[in-house]
């Protein structure tokens, strides 16, 4: 099982359409995937539809010990392959608990441990925010996804984003792997061209070397998760971006072999 962070400590750059379009990618090629919603905004909750009242069970009841773990949580789709644990609105509670209960920095690591021979893919949404979901994300995760828009403001999260993960990789003492996507591209500005050059000359084959276009059928993430999925040139580069994150996945463990 491989387990994948989405996470930027910015918002509004495409993070939940980034896992949605990744795992329905996934699914599509057979692998069985779960999706986690750690944002106590639910946005990719709410896309799939799941009734908020009453809340749902979900990904707090991993930190508060009501739920057996991920299984007892996980709910179909209508994708094939594809299942979800939803977000509830009392994750934004965990900060304030984070200070005085030991254990909740590894509770998500612990949760996915258990399931490592259900899945193949796990994909976590993380909170535009430095805490404690985020934190237990990276601490969880194989590698690291960073969507990003392609301006100036943006750029300074990403090299916010990229410490952070600097810090979680030295703490727990094994690589995490970081690779960027650039997102919401509109080639017709010079500010989001120039952008996308930095971008690529700062941080060299960790970005993918294309663009997510700004396309207005990725704004409706409820299309996203139905059975047939919405044409146009967004969702084909997401197609493309997952390619070359399985192709440099595979890179890195052929790499790892011949060490």
């Amino acid at each position: 099982m491989r387990a994948w962070a989405i996470a930027n400590q910015k918002g509004g750059v495409g993070k939940t359409t980034t896992s949605l379009c990744l795992a329905r990618g996934l699914a599509t090629a057979g692998n069985r995937v779960l999706l986690l919603d750690l944002d106590p905004h639910a946005s990719l909750t709410r896309a799939f539809e799941v009734p908020a009242d009453p809340p749902p069970s979900g990904t707090h009841d991993l930190f508060n010990g009501s739920a057996s773990g991920l299984l007892e949580l996980a709910r179909y789709t209508h994708i094939p392959d594809l299942q979800l644990v939803a977000a509830q609105p009392a994750l934004a509670t965990l900060e304030r608990r984070g200070a005085t209960q030991p254990g909740l920095g590894l509770a998500l690591g612990r949760a996915l441990h258990t399931v490592r021979d259900v899945y193949d893919y796990v994909l976590m949404d993380c909170p535009p925010t430095l805490g404690l979901l985020m934190v237990n994300a990276l601490a969880a995760a194989d590698r690291l996804i960073v969507p990003t828009q392609t301006d100036p403001l943006a750029l300074h999260g990403l090299a916010d984003m990229l410490r952070t993960a600097e810090m979680v990789e030295r703490s727990r003492r094994r690589p995490l792997p970081r690779h960027v996507l650039p997102t919401l591209f509109d080639r017709r500005t010079r500010t989001g061209v120039q952008s996308l050059y930095e971008l690529q000359d700062r941080y060299g084959d960790r970005v993918w070397p294309h663009a997510v276009p700004m396309d207005t059928r990725l704004r409706d993430a409820a299309s996203l998760v139905k059975a047939d999925p919405p044409d146009g040139r967004g969702v084909d580069m997401y197609r493309r971006a997952l390619k070359w994150l399985l192709e440099t996945e595979a890179s890195g463990d052929a790499r790892k072999e011949a060490a």
